[in-house]
């Protein structure tokens, strides 16, 4: 067997139907008295929610979180924070709401319990990813991941059959580029296999029957798992681009991922004939092959397929691919800046992912 380095994420995980009542539990374990709850404004509902069942554990809620963690959202939430002297920050939503949580605790020390609702997998990650004058930036720092998270299935319930579903994208992409990482090994191949397979399995069984509560439960652990695959490994041209075009052109997150996934695994299948295999192995109606794989599931979901839908004009095709030539991450395969301009090209028209590039 080869020789490879494997370090476990330090995080407590309680996962099960109705495990977001344990999170009082979870304070007085840590002896903490006085979280400050995170939202987005849309779902300020569930965070009211958390904050009566902490009472006077809760010292105040702020639900500006916005997409791509914009760095003037984060001093304003620190200010909360501070002013209402908090000791705990409790994040419930996806990667947005998340990601503040994260920002907070990475400037303040304070200790965060997070509540995903998403299957976008960041809860999982020592990694953020900040916006400030147009551009994302991203860093790695152990102390980002969070202490505690709680998979709670009924807060998935509500979850809209098309943020489900690119969403869950959202989290194979983690898994896929993990299966290439130059640092993967074996124990992390087995996760992302695994989580791949649960999402792939259990997505078109939602997008059809959102209230099927066993499918909600095997994509909230698929997602676990692909979220402690991208939190173990590094990033490569997937994630680049979508951090390259998704923070500079605001455009919205797991829709980003999942249009652009495609297009990065057949940019780099020649250079990954192992980890293609694998991914195949993980998917339905793959007929060995990846690619026929994905675009089976991406079909069954009904998913969007072009960037332009989503506000992203043709003139920032070449923008986008000048931005991700800059601090690239690793990758298998070369990353020539005139293949990834067509790469964004065909992601923004909607055209079929190929392998002739």
């Amino acid at each position: 067997m080869e020789s490879f380095v494997y370090t476990a994420s330090p995080s407590r995980v309680i996962f099960g139907p109705g495990a977001s009542s344990k999170l009082p539990e979870e304070l007085c374990r840590q002896t903490l008295r006085a979280a400050l709850i995170l939202s987005t404004k849309h779902q300020t509902g569930e965070a009211n929610r958390i904050r009566d069942l902490l009472a006077s554990n809760a010292v105040g809620l702020f639900s500006e979180a916005a997409m791509h963690t914009p760095t003037e959202v984060t001093e304003k939430a620190l200010a909360v924070a501070q002013s209402l002297k908090a000791d705990s920050i409790v994040s419930i939503g996806g990667g947005s709401t998340i990601g503040l949580g994260k920002a907070i605790s990475i400037r303040t020390g304070l200790p965060h319990i997070c509540i995903p609702t998403t299957y976008a997998g960041s809860e999982m990650t020592p990694i953020l990813g900040e916006t400030a004058d147009g551009l994302k930036t991203t860093r790695r720092d152990p102390k980002i991941l969070p202490g505690t998270v709680i998979y709670d299935v009924n807060l998935t319930m509500t979850l809209p059959q098309g943020l489900s579903a690119t969403s869950g994208i959202n989290a194979i992409a983690h898994a896929v580029e993990a299966l290439y990482a130059p640092d993967s090994n074996p124990i992390i191949k087995l996760l992302a296999k695994e989580g791949i397979r649960a999402l792939a399995e259990s997505l078109p069984i939602i997008v059809k029957d959102a209230n099927d509560k066993d499918a909600r439960s095997k994509a909230l652990y698929g997602a676990w798992l692909c979220g402690v695959c991208l939190g173990s490994t590094a990033m490569s041209l997937h994630h680049k681009l979508c951090h390259a075009v998704g923070g500079s052109f605001d455009l919205p997150h797991s829709e980003t991922h999942t249009i652009l996934l495609p297009h990065t695994i057949a940019y780099n299948s020649s250079a990954v004939p192992g980890a293609m295999k694998d991914l195949a192995s993980a998917l339905p109606d793959s007929n060995s092959n990846a690619i026929i794989g994905l675009n089976s599931l991406l079909d069954k979901l009904g998913v969007e397929k072009a960037l332009k839908k989503y506000g992203m004009k043709e003139d920032d095709v070449d923008k986008a691919a000048i931005i991700a030539m800059k601090n690239r991450y690793d990758n298998p395969r070369e990353v020539e800046l005139e293949k990834v301009q067509e790469l964004i090209r065909r992601a923004w028209a909607g055209e079929p992912a190929r392998t002739d590039l």
